[in-house]
């Protein structure tokens, strides 16, 4: 699936994923390929990237949005 991160300055990370955990504000979620579309907030945390290579990166968020439609996963930070 798609990843981008996006900041109203920058796009911190955009490319294929296996999958994606995220600082949900009612708990941390795990978004992989073929998820049921969703929108949802999160909060001061991690986002846990799963690269398709298998290595994970992780970028430190205060807040934002995150949508997850037909493969794709916008987060907006």
């Amino acid at each position: 699936m798609h990843l981008e991160i996006l900041t109203p300055e920058k796009t911190l990370f955009a490319g294929e994923v296996t999958s994606v955990k995220f600082p949900g504000t009612a708990g941390q979620f795990e978004v992989l390929e073929n998820h049921a579309p969703l929108i949802s907030t999160i909060e001061a945390g991690k986002i846990r990237v799963r690269k398709s290579g298998g290595e994970d990166q992780l970028f430190e968020v205060n807040s934002g949005f995150v949508e997850v439609l037909k493969n794709k996963v916008t987060v907006m930070v």
